[in-house]
């Protein structure tokens, strides 16, 4: 966990080192934004069926439909994991035009910035200064965004409710309409209050399954607030291009081919 002020805006920083379980792996949508810097060879994010290289690194923010990710044979790098509204301070651009839109390194900050950047961190000495030096560089590049407290109020009461949240309550309880709110989300979110909403009652519902068990969808589906299975199964669909059933079918996959992993994330193997 980072020190102040980055805290409010990040959850964690990771470092990852060594060779992916699969040639590719699926990242369903979460309420969280990423960053990554590169200091191996180039990886691939494919969505809608294109694939885009990365050599420097990207940035996502909070996305609505899945990716896929590539990782050359050994791959290296650090990242970021952001809190829904957390890259915002370190964008030049509104959230929204990001939306399901990775960019790379270079685009949000520039060929030299991001040059320097990785030099820096494939010079430092191990995992810790590595991780050390990319949050002294967030401390250094963070700045003001108008909104942002109004946004992180928010969408705190929607992660409180798993998502199970009237928008219209939100934007009374802020004192603003909810065009004002919406607007604000779009900014530095990428997304509307709706929307993330959407996103953590999915999540909410996705990490309550156990894969290693019986599912009773219906009961799972009305749980997490859903009309009914039938709509549980759209969003499925929608959020992830599986349905639930060959969802879990993929996750038991995974504990057959990983026996003891523990399910702390989201990647899984694309076919």
């Amino acid at each position: 966990m980072p020190r102040p002020p980055l805290n409010g805006l990040i959850d964690d920083l990771y470092f990852l080192e060594g060779t992916a379980p699969y040639p590719w792996l699926t990242l369903p949508p979460a309420p969280s934004a990423l960053l990554i810097v590169n200091l191996g060879a180039p990886f691939q994010i494919r969505s809608g069926g294109e694939a885009a290289e990365y050599a420097d690194g990207c940035v996502v923010t909070m996305p609505t439909r899945a990716y896929e990710f590539s990782y050359p044979r050994w791959t290296r790098s650090v990242g970021v994991h952001f809190k829904p509204w957390g890259a915002a301070p370190f964008l030049a651009m509104p959230a929204a035009e990001l939306c399901d839109r990775p960019v790379t390194l270079e685009q949000v900050w520039g060929r030299p910035a991001a040059a320097e950047l990785r030099d820096r961190l494939a010079a430092a000495a191990g995992p810790h200064a590595m991780l050390a030096l990319l949050e002294h560089e967030l401390t250094r590049r963070l700045r003001d965004s108008a909104g942002l407290g109004l946004v992180r109020r928010a969408s705190g009461l929607i992660a409180a409710n798993g998502g199970a949240v009237a928008i219209g309550d939100l934007s009374a309880a802020a004192g603003v309409s909810s065009t004002h709110l919406a607007q604000r989300f779009k900014e530095l979110v990428g997304v509307t209050p709706k929307r993330l909403a959407r996103i953590h009652r999915f999540a909410a519902a996705v990490f309550a399954i156990d894969p290693a068990g019986p599912v009773d969808w219906g009961e799972l589906a009305v749980r997490a607030g859903y009309f009914d299975q039938a709509h549980f199964g759209h969003e499925f669909r929608a959020f992830t291009g599986f349905t639930p059933t060959r969802y879990l079918e993929v996750r038991r996959r995974f504990l057959r081919d990983h026996p003891g992993h523990v399910f702390d994330g989201w990647p899984l193997p694309a076919d």
